[in-house]
């Protein structure tokens, strides 16, 4: 059972490369690449995220009594949202939206920084922050006496994290433009969030411009990408801290291959449970002739198993 609402289908159907419909049909298999076929035809659930340090969450859902909220389950301040009587999905438009009090955010995103487990007074890292929706979260989770470096390779895109940080009142939040992996090695932080660039096939609900984007060799850059940045992120996690790695694609190489080979390489780093109340599927442990021996804790999860958009996400300690 789907743990979203049930979205409309789309005018326009997907196409599919012939060399994707091969590919996805063997990761997963002729029924899954009928399912993910379906999903991705529908409108994504629009989701909000309750900005708690303007409003309580009994505060907002009195505001918002013309629309219909359903519980995220995974995110206490997190709400699927649908107009009650009109077809209404502008809720950019909201004065709650304008006061900072909600941010517009899918419900597979608000996961990494609840895995992430940052806590008040913390001191945190979103090595590819832009456009901030996991960056404010974080910026609510670790409170005043926090601090969230928010920091993204893409200056174009930093600016949508700078005014969504202002806009809801976030000041422990610090925007820096660099590649990852030209971090200071001399800072170490409690907790890292390495929400990596990816090939995005789990965010076929949202848009199609994933498929018709999709090559192999495109899986192949972002795999070496990805393979630099989980590196300079736990080497920039104090020893006892938390790491999240977590992309928004379904492919393997990008999800367990990155995770495997990383936890083959870093005797430090161990994997760690996520337990969440959602539909999620087992982890890819074999793919194109590579094992993958060390990524059973790691969470994978597909658009036809909460009505959502996909989403791979592993939580990683750091020894010490």
């Amino acid at each position: 059972m789907v743990v979203a609402p049930e979205t409309e289908q789309k005018d326009s159907l997907p196409e599919f490369k012939e060399a994707f419909r091969k590919e996805y049909t063997e990761l997963l298999g002729s029924d899954g690449f009928e399912d993910y076929r379906d999903m991705a035809s529908r409108y994504a659930p629009k989701a909000i995220r309750v900005n708690t340090t303007k409003i309580g969450v009994d505060a907002l859902l009195r505001r918002l009594e013309d629309w219909e909220l359903s519980s995220v389950p995974w995110c206490d301040e997190g709400f699927w949202i649908e107009h009650a009587e009109e077809d209404r999905h502008d809720i950019g438009n909201l004065l709650e939206h304008i006061l900072g009090y909600v941010y517009v955010q899918s419900g597979p995103s608000m996961i990494p920084p609840i895995v992430l487990e940052a806590e008040p007074g913390m001191k945190v890292l979103d090595m590819c922050a832009a456009p901030g929706s996991k960056a404010t979260q974080l910026g609510q989770m670790v409170g005043d006496d926090g601090v969230v470096v928010a920091n993204d390779s893409n200056k174009g895109r930093l600016t949508a994290l700078g005014i969504n940080a202002q806009r809801l009142g976030l000041s422990n939040i610090v925007v820096t433009n660099m590649q990852g992996e030209d971090l200071a090695d001399d800072d170490l932080y409690d907790r890292v969030l390495v929400d990596a660039p990816c090939s995005g096939t789990g965010t076929v609900m949202k848009s199609h411009q994933s498929l018709q984007m999709w090559s192999e060799s495109l899986v192949g850059r972002m795999k070496g990408i990805q393979r630099v940045l989980i590196r300079k992120g736990f080497e920039l996690l104090r020893p006892g801290g938390t790491m999240v790695y977590s992309t928004c694609t379904l492919q393997p190489e990008e999800n367990e291959q990155v995770l495997n080979e990383f936890l083959e390489e870093y005797e430090a780093a161990s994997s760690q449970p996520i337990s969440l109340p959602l539909n999620r599927v087992e982890p890819v442990r074999s793919w194109k002739g590579n094992s993958f021996d060390h990524v059973d804790d790691a969470l994978r999860i597909h658009p036809s198993d909460n009505g959502t958009e996909g989403f791979f996400v592993a939580k990683i300690r750091k020894k010490g």
